[in-house]
């Protein structure tokens, strides 16, 4: 029977998941040593070899967006007296707006009044556009990947449930603009993450296979997405813990672009594909 493994390094402690790719649900946890672990990372991609392109979620895997979203939902929410005016915290964040579409987020947030919610989020939007248009940074390593996927010859595409206009802001900001070939919204698609249709959209622009291409992601929503459309999915530990993006079974998690474990995966899947 041939397994996929799927692993997770959580927190430098050297412990690892190993999951049972067939489905079955079946996982252990257990302290790696170094050399197997490094193994095991360099596999993690083997399999699309011949490479044929990289689909990347925006906020919070290009740029740490997530502290932005947070300062604008968190002052927003204190305003109208959200929470008796308790300022929602990181852990509410996480659990209730990180990586959700906004209709979900109008749901959590006004439960008795959508509309009343889904016009909070676009100006809750708006509030995100000024403080991003003055503070938003890439994520580390960034630059360093866009060149090596530049160098590959590799297409590329950037999936997202942001709105279009807060998408568009962003990836200018981080001068990426001509390095993506097609932006999905959500929004636009048949179904907005968790479901695969955005991703299963990019596939279909780019023509190119879900069995020659990974994502970058940093949700349990957007992980989701990309496993339930058949990609591998390499999970950044921007924001969300470790522990709950284990949940949504990524192939590999990485702290940011820098992290040797991607690069152990990439340079092992250009030796293959060569």
């Amino acid at each position: 029977m041939m397994v996929r493994v799927m692993l997770a390094y959580i927190d430098g402690t050297g412990f690892a998941n190993i999951v049972d790719g067939s489905g079955s649900g079946f996982a252990y946890v257990f302290n790696l040593d170094t050399l197997f672990f490094s193994n095991i990372c360099k596999s993690a991609l083997v399999h699309l070899a011949p490479l044929e392109a990289v689909l990347f979620d925006v906020d919070g895997t290009l740029c740490d967006s997530d502290p932005l979203h947070h300062e604008a939902f968190k002052v927003m929410l204190q305003e109208i007296g959200f929470n008796n005016g308790v300022p929602i915290d990181e852990d509410f964040f996480i659990q209730n707006i990180a990586g959700k579409h906004n209709d979900d987020i109008a749901r959590v947030l006004f439960p008795d009044n959508f509309e009343k919610g889904l016009k909070f989020t676009v100006e809750k939007e708006a509030m995100f556009r000024k403080l991003a248009a003055e503070q938003l940074t890439p994520i580390k390593g960034l630059l360093k990947l866009t060149k090596w996927i530049e160098d590959h010859g590799l297409k590329r595409a950037a999936v997202t449930n942001a709105p279009r206009e807060n998408a568009v802001l962003m990836i200018e900001k981080l001068g990426l603009t001509d390095f993506f070939q097609f932006l999905i919204i959500g929004d636009e698609c048949e179904h907005a993450k968790p479901h695969p249709a955005p991703y299963l959209k990019a596939l279909e622009l780019l023509k190119v296979s879900k069995d020659h291409t990974f994502i970058c992601e940093d949700s349990v929503s957007g992980i989701k997405a990309g496993v339930a459309a058949g990609m591998p999915v390499i999970g950044l530990t921007t924001r969300n813990p470790a522990q709950i993006l284990i949940e949504a079974k990524p192939t590999l998690l990485i702290q940011d672009y820098e992290d040797p474990k991607l690069w152990a995966a990439l340079e092992e899947l250009d030796r293959v594909g060569h």
